[in-house]
């Protein structure tokens, strides 16, 4: 009895590691060859001049993302999951675009679309560069002035005495 439950437990015991090994191997480690896999965008629709995240799985040596025309090429970082920020062009034409990504540890690409919107960016730099025009300035005096007279009249009316107290 002692024998047969030691060669059952043994027999188990092969059986779950054989099985495991086709599972093991399917698991390929970071960078196995797989290729490019899961890419997604955020936002999906972007616009002009703005940025883009890019994530793609199974590039565990990092990659390039690319859109020519839309945005310059960027660096996939390395990981199981790898990500990248890209910039679209102030010029990028709006519409549906598509997007390619290629490991940097084998030569399959993956594509993934994603939407550029018309927009205009903010124009910054010289707004604060210039003063209030001569009207400008006048409107202010003058509010400043009332404002002064104003206060001016309460004090001196909070001062006064009223008549018949003492």
């Amino acid at each position: 009895m002692r024998v047969f439950r030691a060669l059952t437990m043994t027999a188990a015991a092969c059986a779950a590691i054989g099985l495991s090994v086709p599972f093991a191997s399917a698991n390929t480690p970071m960078g196995g060859g797989g290729g490019p896999s899961n890419i997604s965008v955020n936002p999906y629709a972007v616009h002009q001049g703005a940025t883009m995240q890019v994530s793609a799985a199974g590039c565990g040596h990092g990659g390039t993302v690319t859109s020519p025309g839309n945005f310059p090429p960027a660096n996939l970082s390395a990981g199981s999951i790898g990500f990248a920020t890209v910039r679209i062009f102030n010029h990028a034409s709006p519409g549906p675009h598509t997007l390619s990504v290629k490991c940097n540890d084998n030569s399959l690409v993956a594509t993934h679309r994603f939407t550029i919107l018309p927009g205009n960016p903010a124009q910054g730099g010289i707004g604060g560069s210039f003063g209030p025009s001569t009207a400008e300035t006048a409107i202010g005096a003058g509010l400043v002035g009332a404002a002064a007279l104003g206060a001016g009249a309460h004090v001196v009316r909070r001062r006064r005495p009223l008549r018949g107290r003492a």
